[in-house]
């Protein structure tokens, strides 16, 4: 399977539909995109998706439904790697430090014991 990287901006976005809802038609991938493009143009899309190796495909009657093959996890991984690396540096400091800057951001007591309770697993793993 190709790198997520190496899609365009609207492979991406169905991806990011597919994603978010685990499955759809042509129809509601479209119905999912910002300024979407006709249906055929969709259907193209996740045809080449589908060639790509991001996308798979079962009929349920008369349609086909559209399922991403990598897990949610795979995908919001390889997404937070790409973030990282291209806003900053590959500095994962640098990222949670921003992550954390962010006004609306607000950890509660909890959340903030479990990101203590990660950071002190990692350091124990040499992470």
């Amino acid at each position: 399977m190709s790198a997520e990287h190496h899609l365009s901006r609207r492979e991406r976005q169905i991806m990011d539909a597919l994603h978010r809802h685990g499955r759809g038609t042509a129809a509601e991938v479209q119905a999912a995109l910002p300024e979407a493009p006709g249906y055929s143009a969709v259907r193209a899309l996740l045809r080449i998706l589908e060639d790509k190796g991001h996308v798979k495909h079962r009929r349920e009657g008369a349609r086909y439904v559209y399922l991403p093959r990598a897990s949610r996890e795979t995908a919001r991984r390889s997404a937070l790697k790409r973030v990282v690396s291209t806003f900053f540096q590959g500095s994962v400091t640098q990222a949670v430090a921003a992550l954390l800057e962010t006004a609306d951001t607000r950890l509660s007591d909890s959340e903030l014991h479990d990101l203590q309770q990660t950071i002190e697993q990692a350091r124990k793993e040499g992470r």
